[in-house]
């Protein structure tokens, strides 16, 4: 204990300088890149680390998506930001994206658990450097669900799930397709959607959901529809953490709670104002739209102390 009021003592009264370097992964599928943001400031003997995972669609290591203009770095802030606080992050391009574009796969040979384990594998280059206090996973948006699975089998300290979906892939998939589609297009894509959950591939869907159900990326969709939030999230021995923002237009509140009525042991953090990018904005429609691709908002501060408190409070009880 009383080591850990020293080191917390220094963390107030230093301000340890920074650094980002560009680190590599050699996996059997190519080469993965990221950024290790690291508190350089050895004062102290406990230093934490967090892997960030990014969320769906061709969404980079900072949390910028290649089908929007402009950045939001919100991945990017929430990493620099644990720094400031002694805690250290990595955060990657996914499989196919930013600078591991090389690494892409056939689509046809994806898989949802093919993110899962190259977090595994992110895990365990962590362990190799052997200067971690504690190992930590957050995962934003998708990358909840994939990061809660790593954690699962990666035995590390500590989980954060970070506007995840509580709710499995098919349903969200068809309340989306309600909020745009005619109801004979939501009907059909029910049709789809059992088929696929049977592992029968669907041939020549409506042009209008090509693109969501072509059949390229069917056998993707029949791996992700396996897995149901609430039920990996249960299986987790180590501290989690659920944070969900309440202005969020593509994850509610009620899937936090889902996430937390599967593990009891769960914190629940609910953030007023934050929305799906970790921004403090209204429900505003112009408003969010615009903070997708504006990098000048910073992340939420609560959100910063939330995880910074989460993880030194379970590095407390690792003492």
């Amino acid at each position: 204990m009383k080591k850990l009021l020293l080191t917390l003592l220094l963390l107030t009264i230093l301000l340890p300088q920074l650094h980002a370097g560009e680190v590599a992964l050699k996996t059997a599928q190519g080469m993965l890149y990221g950024t290790h943001e690291v508190p350089e400031s050895r004062d102290v003997d406990l230093l934490p680390v967090v892997l960030i995972l990014s969320g769906s669609g061709p969404t980079d290591r900072d949390g910028n998506s290649s089908l929007l203009p402009g950045k939001n770095n919100s991945l990017k802030y929430l990493g620099e930001a644990l720094a400031k606080n002694g805690i250290a992050s990595l955060r990657y391009d996914k499989r196919g994206i930013g600078k591991s574009a090389a690494s892409v796969m056939r689509v046809e040979d994806l898989r949802f658990r093919t993110y899962i384990e190259d977090a595994k594998d992110w895990v365990d280059f962590l362990k190799s450097e052997k200067r971690y206090s504690g190992i930590f996973i957050a995962g934003h948006s998708e990358g909840s669900l994939i990061g809660m699975v790593a954690a699962r089998h990666t035995g590390v300290d500590g989980f954060i799930s970070v506007a995840g979906a509580g709710r499995p892939a098919p349903d969200l998939i068809v309340n989306q397709v309600k909020n745009q589609f005619s109801p004979d297009l939501v009907k059909e894509t029910e049709q789809i959607i059992d088929a696929l959950r049977r592992g029968k591939e669907v041939k020549s869907p409506s042009p209008v959901l090509g693109a969501l159900f072509r059949e390229s990326i069917q056998p993707y969709l029949m791996s992700w529809f396996k897995y149901d939030p609430v039920k990996e999230i249960s299986t987790l021995q180590c501290p989690v953490l659920i944070v969900q923002g309440t202005t969020d237009l593509q994850v509610s509140v009620e899937d936090a709670e889902m996430l937390q009525e599967g593990n009891k042991k769960a914190q629940l953090h609910v953030i007023e104002g934050m929305n799906h990018v970790l921004k403090d904005v209204p429900e505003d429609p112009q408003r969010q739209q615009a903070s997708y691709s504006d990098p000048s908002l910073p992340v939420s501060g609560e959100l910063i102390r939330g995880v910074s408190d989460f993880v030194w409070s379970v590095q407390k009880d690792k003492l």
